[in-house]
């Protein structure tokens, strides 16, 4: 007889036991990567892994405030990532480290990374654009229904893919066209499934999220996307700046506007919001956006 079907793990299951990472030495971590068919790591999981490394250093009372991270090379999913953290500095208020993710005795990721204790001191923020609210928009449900249909192999693939993270564009117009477009977009995001209450772990399931849909920006004014064969795409580096805490239980609205691009890089910037308007986070990014050469 044969043995019955495993039930597969929710995927919001999965992100939160890759993001727990194995203690090795002291400042030594062991992570690992789920095995989905990807043929790179997804740079937003080198991300979230790195900072829950530089976390699991600091005092319990001290929240991540910025991080800034360089990718160097490309992660193999088949074998874990070890995460070294130094001990760069732990003052009064404020506490530093720097990470580096090694695979096969290289470098692949390094991020500094600069925690605080939570302080009372001014307060402004830039408003939230307006647009529409995630209910009115079509549902991946129905986006698979509706349009992947006639969508390219490559788009169907990401779609169809089950994910931690919900994706819902308030335009879907640069996904099946190839006219070029306004580099900006405007991306509801939310956690599929219960993230725990607990500050350092939302801020890494937010990291992680902050590479999501970001270098895509880059290529609208150019009537390409990352879906495209002819296109070599990788983050370089990443930059984001965490403002308020976030409990990761209902719709964020990633805001994107891509600058400039120039020198095979593409640069774009991100504003993180919830629901209410409330800026959460804000995110920098540098690409690579290369055309393959052609025989």
């Amino acid at each position: 007889m044969s043995r019955p079907a495993e039930t597969p793990r929710p995927p919001m299951d999965t992100l939160l036991a890759t993001l727990d990472l194995e203690k090795l030495e002291e400042n030594l971590f062991r992570g690992r990567s789920p095995q989905v068919g990807w043929q790179r790591v997804f740079g937003g999981q080198v991300i979230g892994q790195a900072l829950v490394a530089a976390q699991r250093t600091v005092d319990e009372g001290r929240y991540v405030h910025s991080l800034h991270a360089y990718f160097m090379r490309p992660g193999d999913p088949s074998v874990p990532i070890i995460y070294e953290v130094d001990r760069i500095r732990d003052g009064s208020s404020f506490a530093t480290r720097r990470v580096v993710a090694i695979q096969h005795g290289k470098a692949i990721f390094a991020m500094s990374a600069s925690f605080q204790y939570d302080e009372d001191g001014f307060e402004h923020q830039f408003f939230m654009p307006d647009v529409p609210m995630p209910e009115t928009l079509p549902g991946e449900q129905e986006l698979k229904e509706k349009f992947l249909i006639h969508a390219p192999e490559a788009i169907r693939r990401y779609w169809e893919r089950p994910r931690p993270i919900e994706i819902r564009p308030v335009s879907l117009q640069h996904y099946f066209s190839r006219d070029t477009l306004q580099p900006t977009q405007d991306v509801w995001v939310k956690a599929v499934g219960a993230v725990p209450d607990e500050r350092h772990l939302q801020a890494a399931v937010l990291a992680y999220i902050s590479d999501m849909t970001l270098l895509d920006t880059s290529l609208y004014a150019h009537g390409t996307s990352v879906f495209d064969r002819n296109l070599q795409v990788a983050s370089l580096d990443h930059a984001m700046w965490f403002h308020r805490p976030c409990k990761m239980d209902d719709w964020l609205l990633y805001t994107q506007d891509s600058p400039s691009a120039h020198g095979a890089r593409g640069m774009t910037r991100g504003s993180l919001f919830d629901r209410s308007g409330v800026l959460i986070a804000s995110v920098a990014q540098e690409g690579l956006i290369r055309k393959k050469a052609t025989e």
